[in-house]
């Protein structure tokens, strides 16, 4: 694997540290520059964690070692508990279970299709109604005369998986989001055991649905226990799906997909507040974190981690380029720190 570069200059060192008693916890190192007109505007700061084939932690930055909340990249997680718990999903179905699709139409389709085959109705979602999460398709859609729906918001083919298993199983529908129900502490038990850690806290997503905190290092081996898993698993078949219909998990204009289509067997998945997870066939992975949740430098941090990982293909220099604006020009950029 390449030596990372040195830290920038003034940034604080990039070697892991938990806080404990009589210290304080360290200031995460510096992943990314706002640079303006050759001059650095503002940074961002973070965790990463990068693991070798063998599950061994070849790069860690700042404290991956303490708890986070995956946010959306816990999906892969909550899919594989549905399965456990019964649903027979595949393909785009199944991809689209673990999404956090762009709200173009063949994933409204999709959803809509999805409810009907499992014989509920949209009302039944208890996601928030919302809008597109791709800008392009939200103006369409509002310019449509369209208003916030609950198919539309991005996790509804998530929401729509864990409806229809409770259907299935014979447990309440309306609690199927409280912590407590059974498929959430299914959940709950495949997040630990990806994870190889205990679950630190739990809380509520943006959809309403329990999140469960684990460690960066704790979500990469998550998925790399997923890539690594047997054929036939509930893991395995969740990886495989995503991997073979990454439009489904994103969308045409995201960086999940154009990794997961143009690296094989690469398994990708963004979450919100800036978490990134991805692994690699052989099992190699990695996961960050943007403390400040900063969206926009999770894509340059993203393409300079897959180049750590080992990753040479030129979607990474795609996924990493993120121009800065003056203007109407380009004047700058903002770029990986590491």
């Amino acid at each position: 694997m390449p030596a990372p570069q040195q830290p920038t200059s003034g940034s604080p060192s990039p070697s892991p540290s938990r806080p404990g008693a009589g210290t304080e916890p360290a200031v995460p190192p510096v992943l990314a520059e706002v640079v303006r007109s050759g001059f650095v505007e503002g940074r961002h700061r973070g965790s990463l964690v990068v693991l070798g084939a063998d599950g061994a932690v070849d790069l860690a930055l700042g404290d991956p070692a303490a708890p986070v909340f995956p946010r959306s990249a816990n999906k892969p997680m909550q899919a594989a508990g549905v399965l456990r718990a019964g649903l027979e999903l595949a393909g785009e179905r199944l991809a689209l279970a673990a999404a956090s699709h762009s709200g173009e139409s063949f994933h409204l389709d999709l959803v809509r299709q999805l409810l009907a085959e499992q014989g509920l109705d949209a009302a039944q979602l208890q996601c928030p109604p919302d809008l597109p999460l791709d800008p392009e398709e939200r103006d369409a859609y509002l310019a449509s005369g369209a208003v916030p729906d609950r198919v539309t918001m991005n996790c509804s083919g998530k929401h729509t998986a864990m409806l229809a298993v409770c259907a299935r199983r014979g447990w309440p529908l309306e609690s199927y989001l409280d912590p407590g129900h059974p498929l959430q502490r299914l959940i709950h038990e495949v997040v630990e055991e990806a994870a190889g850690e205990p679950v630190d806290a739990v809380g509520t997503d943006g959809c309403g649905a329990p999140l469960m905190a684990i460690s960066l290092t704790g979500l990469a081996r998550a998925f790399r226990s997923f890539v690594l898993a047997a054929p036939g698993s509930a893991e395995r078949r969740v990886a495989d799906a995503m991997r073979a219909h990454p439009e489904y998990v994103a969308g045409t204009r995201r960086a999940d997909t154009w990794l997961m289509r143009e690296v094989p067997g690469a398994l990708s998945k963004m979450g919100a507040e800036a978490v990134q997870a991805v692994a690699l066939p052989d099992g190699r992975a990695l996961a960050f974190k943007i403390e400040d949740g900063a969206t926009r430098a999770l894509c340059p941090v993203l393409a300079r981690a897959l180049t750590l990982l080992g990753v040479d293909a030129p979607v990474v220099e795609r996924i990493g380029r993120s121009p800065l604006l003056g203007g109407g020009r380009e004047v700058g950029e903002i770029r990986a720190a590491f």
